[in-house]
């Protein structure tokens, strides 16, 4: 396998100031320069369905494997949660504008969001995602994420999963990958990163 399940079950599940954890070292060592080579090369900010974009095998592994009934099973336990029968979906990030990462919520159609991040050890100070207490200082948080190769963050979806980071702009490489309530709001969700990803082809074209 190239990610790691074993760090993932043994992290500590952190609740302040949501429920969330954080996995250096998720996507094994061995396997980094290959899942480098094969990420998409989008080019452009926003987040692309994987299904708009072409990646080599190891990439594609790293999908298989994340969406997998051991990975499924491993969040589930940590997060106490049900996951049956809920559909995942699986966007990825090549670069960042620097009016991304505004003080946000995830939607309520999402339960459970994991971020892969897959740039070299981050030097920035823009960039680092913060969990916050609230949504109104970026500077108010109780953990910060610099989004190095392998690292892998977790967290429950709820109205108070208040999360942003300085601005940077750039490449930054991240998965994101989605357990959601129901293949009603997957396929809504798959519409509009469809056609949010053509139009983001028209303008560039």
């Amino acid at each position: 396998m190239l990610i790691d399940i074993e760090p993932l079950r043994e992290a500590p599940l952190n609740q302040s100031p949501f429920d969330h954890i954080i996995v250096p070292g998720f996507i094994r060592q061995d396997a980094l320069e290959s899942v480098h080579k094969d990420y998409p090369s989008v080019g452009k900010p926003g987040s692309y369905p994987v299904a708009s974009v072409e990646c080599g095998p190891s990439f594609e592994q790293v999908l298989q494997e994340i969406q997998s009934p051991e990975m499924t099973g491993a969040i589930e336990e940590k997060f106490e949660i049900d996951l049956t029968d809920r559909p995942t979906m699986v966007t990825v990030r090549d670069r960042c504008r620097e009016r991304d990462g505004q003080i946000h919520i995830d939607s309520k159609g999402k339960l459970i969001t994991v971020l892969i991040y897959m740039n070299p050890p981050w030097e920035e100070s823009g960039g680092r995602l913060r969990l916050l207490r609230g949504p109104g200082n970026i500077e108010d948080y109780t953990a910060e994420v610099p989004p190095n190769e392998g690292t892998m963050l977790a967290f429950r979806c709820t109205p108070d999963a208040w999360h942003g980071h300085k601005p940077f702009e750039g490449r930054r490489r991240a998965i994101q990958l989605n357990w959601v309530v129901g293949e009603s709001y997957l396929k809504r969700e798959q519409r509009r990163h469809r056609l949010s990803a053509f139009l983001k082809k028209f303008k560039a074209a």
